[in-house]
């Protein structure tokens, strides 16, 4: 790591000479794989961009100059030859640096990401401002061939190619590889371009008309036979949209990139770069497989990712995947639906037993929820597999195309909560708010894994839009019953029965304390109401609330706490206070949940605890809260 150490900034960089570079990126390499093996993160992907990384800062005067990574799963190499390469050390850690490109971090993260296809949007932006201001700043989006198959990044494409006098590339890194495997039409017609039946038959015609020419024309033919492809690829397609294409060129090779990137550069306007790059280049464990190595945890580079021994607890979206295929064997009605995320939704074994009732439609979370809403209406019964924090994109389509019509969709919103070292971007914390006020839709919190069964088998029968949601990895290791059988919708469970006024020495009078949970935070709940003798219940459900159950409860207790994995304001507890108004009842009410502030990235036990969500924080808010009546 002898010049990597010498690396400050991008400045640095550029003082380097073409066979340094080449050393560089050995480097940077081997840096990524060490450092990643210490902390996790993302690896694959990251490997794929080491060339392409030092290229763009060698070749571009950043960060006067934009880079905006799409997704950001491959900026640590942006990172490290930016000033953050010791800071690696902490990266995704509490207090350390993202997993993702954040403006707040770094001058030279010109855009926060971490949600696919926004990069040709935010540099178009950036773009127009600089015309505006008379700056002759340049404009980089990277976005990956699975980010591609996004609706908004071909917006933000015929938007550029409308717009005149501005200075914008798009950098294509076309990998083959999303976190899944890509689809759809898109990512066939690039493969069938560069080396499919098209190429070919061009060539072949090419090469019977220049045959028919006179010998020197042919000697000029044979020179350019080279760039035959590059002029017989997708340039028809993303020229028509107003961009100069140029590739597909090799993305590893800084002999290809550098030349390539300064013609663009002193080009200017509209362009359009292909590369072809392969994830997990330079460690053979990850090129061979690409997918186990896009986001692993700790490991040894020299024996890679190892199979952890014994038994381990299953996480939810293992029960959720258990719970798809058995469901499917016994109603062949039900379709699963991925927005191109199927290992981390849990959908592979499903894919492998029911191929024809499994549908990846790509990056396209908007489209995945309109798709599944137009299958209901032929009376088949979709399921839409997605992260809470994708659900977000699409949020227009489940009211408008699904509960304004009433359909008959079940949506399974895994990483629902904190999700630790992703942060922000990627946790779950919206999700209660923003469904709660649709009509029509029934909102559901399993409190360990055999309750999110039971609660997809309730959702998936219930007769319109329903979403069951759950964290990330594993509950308390609760027993799950191979069941199709549902719950009653709306119906709590009290799981703690606090002693009667008469009994208790832990209560005074009418100041008997009911604690409303919400999901798998009962668990906490439960030892902490057991000490205070407090009454726990499972609610189940957000929403429709067991309001029989809460009427209940107001007459023999005097004073309520709720407690949920979701943003308080708009939340389960405030679907509770809202009834209990609405019924003239004005008991105390204490909401524990997440705060109004975006939570950084970390150990996710560890930020529950910080924000007084275990079992310690619970009595010491509830202690605090008793104070005041």
């Amino acid at each position: 790591m002898q010049l990597l150490s010498t690396i400050q900034s991008p400045e640095d960089v550029r003082h380097l000479n073409r066979q340094q570079l080449n050393v560089l990126s050995k480097e940077l390499r081997a840096y990524i794989i060490e450092s990643v093996s210490k902390t996790g993160g993302h690896l694959s992907s990251n490997l794929g961009t080491v060339e392409l990384t030092i290229a763009l800062h060698y070749v571009f005067n950043t960060p006067y100059d934009r880079i905006i990574w799409d997704v950001g799963h491959q900026s640590y190499p942006h990172k490290i030859l930016t000033g953050r390469r010791e800071a690696m050390a902490t990266l995704r850690q509490k207090g350390g640096i993202s997993g993702f490109p954040k403006r707040s971090e770094s001058d030279y993260d010109a855009f926060g990401t971490a949600h696919s296809s926004t990069s040709i949007s935010a540099a178009l932006g950036m773009a127009v401002v600089s015309r505006y201001k008379g700056d002759q700043r340049q404009h980089i989006a990277v976005i990956g061939d699975g980010a591609m198959t996004a609706g908004m990044a071909f917006e933000a494409l015929n938007n550029a190619g409308d717009t005149s006098g501005i200075n914008l590339l798009v950098i294509l890194n076309d990998n083959d590889m999303s976190i899944s495997p890509p689809v759809g039409a898109l990512n066939k017609y690039l493969t069938q371009l560069m080396s499919g039946s098209i190429a070919k038959d061009a060539h072949d015609i090419g090469k019977a008309v220049l045959e028919q020419l006179p010998s020197p024309i042919m000697d000029i033919a044979r020179k350019v036979k080279g760039h035959a492809k590059s002029m017989m690829g997708p340039a028809t397609l993303f020229e028509d949209l107003g961009f100069n294409y140029s590739g597909p060129i090799d993305g590893h090779d800084l002999d290809a990139l550098i030349p390539t990137l300064e013609n663009l550069k002193n080009l200017g306007g509209l362009q359009f770069l292909h590369i072809i790059t392969k994830k997990g280049q330079g460690y053979k464990l990850a090129e061979a497989d690409p997918v186990l190595y896009h986001g692993p945890g700790k490991f040894d580079p020299a024996l890679g990712i190892q199979a952890k021994k014994g038994e381990s607890k299953p996480t939810f979206t293992q029960v959720f995947g258990q719970w798809l295929c058995d469901q499917a064997k016994a109603d062949e009605r039900l379709m699963g639906i991925t927005p191109a995320m199927r290992e981390g939704s849990g959908l592979v074994q499903f894919e492998q037993l029911f191929p024809e009732r499994y549908f990846d439609v790509g990056i396209a979370e908007q489209h995945a929820v309109t798709f599944a809403a137009g299958i209901a209406c032929e009376g088949f019964k979709p399921v839409v597999a997605i992260y809470s924090t994708f659900l977000q994109r699409a949020y227009d389509q489940v009211i408008h195309d699904v509960a304004l019509q009433n359909l008959d969709v079940t949506f399974a919103l895994d990483r629902a909560g904190i999700v630790g070292a992703d942060g922000a971007t990627h946790a779950g914390n919206y999700d209660i708010a923003f469904l709660r006020c649709i009509p029509h839709m029934v909102i559901t919190m399993p409190s360990d894994e055999n309750e999110c069964r039971l609660l997809l088998n309730t959702c998936y029968q219930y007769q319109g839009p329903a979403s069951v949601r759950y964290p990330r990895g594993s509950g308390i290791g609760a027993c799950v019953e191979a069941t199709l059988a549902a719950v009653p919708v709306g119906k709590a469970v009290v799981r703690y029965e606090a002693p009667s006024l008469v009994d208790t020495h832990h209560v005074d009078g009418d100041k008997r304390i009911a604690i409303l949970a919400f999901g798998t935070l009962l668990h906490p709940a439960l030892v902490a109401g057991q000490e205070i003798g407090a009454t726990v219940v499972d609610m189940r459900f957000v929403k429709p609330l067991d309001e029989a159950l809460l009427l209940t409860l107001a007459k023999t207790h005097g004073a309520f706490v709720t407690i949920e994995e979701g943003c308080i304001m708009g939340g389960a507890g405030s679907a509770v206070a809202e009834f209990f108004q609405s019924q003239g009842i004005y008991h105390p009410v204490l909401h524990l949940g997440l705060p109004d502030q975006f939570i950084d990235h970390g150990e996710q036990q560890s930020i529950l605890a910080e924000l007084g969500l275990d079992t310690k924080g619970i009595l010491l808010q509830i202690a605090s809260w008793k104070k005041t009546f």
